[in-house]
């Protein structure tokens, strides 16, 4: 899970914004965690000591990013490098702590569709995109390393558009970026 950020939009952190009883950052994690995945990395940057203690008790492994403000790339490589360390996946599900309403449910029926029939990405469609979550086949870790400044992994989505698994995730559209998200999710 992606959650490095300094929400300059924000203007504070958007991780600890108020969600259902909790932070967003602790919902994501729950969510992620609830799946029931091998692992499940938590990668934090800005406001790093706050967002480790809001996952206190959370089977989760955290990496710190401290290149955060150099761009979401570095994120992505913080995070495929601490789960290497930790394991060998055969894939990897990106997601973020800004999209509330990613369930378990969500995140088992992407899994689900990768073990049926491993397309190289399996990925959400909303809003006329597709983007996070987004599950990765290992032989595209490459390319996600090679992403660089504030690049995301929906390049390499893009690249492979054509052989990946779109999963309709409609609410997905639903991120909390500026103070007008913030007040919606209230």
């Amino acid at each position: 899970m992606l959650a490095a950020g300094g929400s300059t939009r924000l203007g504070s952190p958007k991780q600890l914004l108020p969600h259902r009883g909790t932070s967003l950052l602790r919902h994501a994690a729950e969510t992620a965690v609830a799946v029931g995945a091998a692992r499940v990395v938590v990668v934090v940057g800005a406001e790093a000591e706050r967002l480790r203690a809001e996952l206190n008790g959370l089977a989760v492994l955290i990496a710190e990013n401290q290149c955060w403000a150099e761009g979401l790339s570095t994120s992505v490589r913080a995070g495929l490098d601490a789960l290497e360390a930790a394991t060998e996946p055969e894939a990897l599900l990106f997601t973020t702590c800004d999209q509330p309403f990613v369930t378990p449910d969500l995140l088992r029926a992407m899994i689900a569709v990768y073990e049926a029939s491993r397309p190289p990405v399996v990925a959400c469609e909303y809003a006329g995109a597709v983007g996070v979550p987004a599950l990765f086949d290992r032989a595209l870790w490459n390319e996600l390393r090679d992403l660089s400044g504030d690049s995301g992994a929906r390049r390499i989505i893009e690249r492979h558009l054509a052989q990946a698994v779109r999963v309709p995730f409609p609410e997905g559209a639903v991120d909390v970026d500026d103070a007008e998200d913030a007040r919606r999710l209230r």
